[in-house]
């Protein structure tokens, strides 16, 4: 469905088919069809986070997740630092059903 937002040719051959680099996100925020969540702790977000993200610490993912992301047919892009903490989030999004759910390649270091 959100094919055609997605870059033909992916960079990092390591990538997963669920992983979307930072040209990708930038894409999808343009539209409608998504919503970027920073999955690291309340203080890491204030020191700093990617405009428009919204706050969802991914130890809060299964409380937080159905009231703030209602919407499960939305495109939910999740960051952390560095990718570890919101592959976990991306996993726990689709157990849930949220059926398009990205993790942003690499995390926040590279923003």
């Amino acid at each position: 469905m959100f094919k055609y937002l997605f870059s033909k040719k992916r960079k990092n051959r390591d990538i997963d088919k669920f992983d979307i680099e930072i040209e990708d996100v930038e894409k999808i925020l343009k539209t409608s069809y998504g919503i970027l969540v920073d999955v690291r702790s309340p203080q890491e977000y204030e020191e700093g986070h990617m405009k428009g993200a919204i706050l969802i610490p991914e130890y809060e993912i299964n409380k937080k997740a159905k009231e703030m992301l209602p919407d499960k047919e939305k495109v939910v892009i999740v960051y952390c630092s560095s990718g570890v903490r919101s592959k976990k989030a991306k996993e726990k999004l689709k157990n849930m059903g949220y059926k398009y759910v990205y993790n942003l390649y690499n995390g926040y270091q590279n923003y």
